[in-house]
């Protein structure tokens, strides 16, 4: 899946390039692409809540449009640093938060028959799932593992939502929506789990470079408490 997600990238680089070089010339800063982004999504997450379904999936796509853009400028540019990936991932798991809280609203404000309740606990099954996605990613590459495997990546779940929401809107009493949250409680867990299994496959019985270290912080730490 990852080798697809990066064919589709390589075909998509040349078509906004343009776009790219325009914000190399004109020299903005990744950080505030990344920043312009996380407000698109924002309020694409307000505007589920207010039940314009059709205008927050074109914000979900605008803002996802913004992950491809920060990071080839960041390339382009020269301006990649530590704290440039860890502001666009933290960024990234408040706006999916905001947009997952929009959903709920959405479905908290029709009448609480068992169905719709059912949904807003399949929502936050389905934020779980995209959350625990990118820890699991984010807690192997602390252990030198590149775990990308695995459905729903983000790349993935932003075309889904963005373009669901914004063909299809609540049309048929917001049966694609529906759908979309579904595949996404399902496929976002089954993902960590998967990378899960991945890591143990990997890592099991492998001992931590650090071990020592921890041990003495701990040490310190209980001394500490005791005193």
């Amino acid at each position: 899946m990852a080798k697809n997600l990066d064919d589709l990238r390589d075909r998509v680089y040349p078509i906004i390039d343009p776009i790219t070089q325009w914000l190399v010339r004109r020299r903005v800063h990744p950080n505030a692409i990344t920043t312009s982004g996380f407000v698109m999504t924002v309020i694409a997450g307000l505007l589920f809540g207010t039940d314009h379904v059709r205008t927050a999936g074109f914000f979900v796509l605008l803002g996802g449009a913004h992950d491809i853009f920060d990071g080839r400028v960041a390339r382009l540019t020269g301006l990649q640093s530590k704290f440039g990936a860890f502001y666009d991932s933290t960024l990234d798991r408040i706006s999916e938060i905001v947009v997952y809280l929009g959903l709920i609203s959405l479905y908290n404000q029709y009448e609480m028959d068992l169905l719709s309740l059912g949904m807003i606990y399949v929502v936050a099954l389905a934020m779980a799932g995209s959350l625990m996605i990118s820890y699991t990613r984010a807690k192997a590459e602390t252990l030198g593992l590149e775990c990308s495997v695995g459905l729903m990546q983000r790349a993935e779940r932003v075309v889904l939502l963005g373009l669901g929401s914004l063909i299809f809107g609540l049309s048929w009493d917001g049966l694609v929506l529906t759908g979309v949250i579904v595949i996404f409680a399902v496929l976002t867990n089954w993902t960590a789990i998967h990378r899960i299994v991945w890591v143990y496959r990997q890592a099991a019985g492998v001992p931590l470079d650090d071990a020592p270290a921890l041990v003495s912080i701990k040490e310190k730490d209980n001394g500490e408490a005791d005193s």
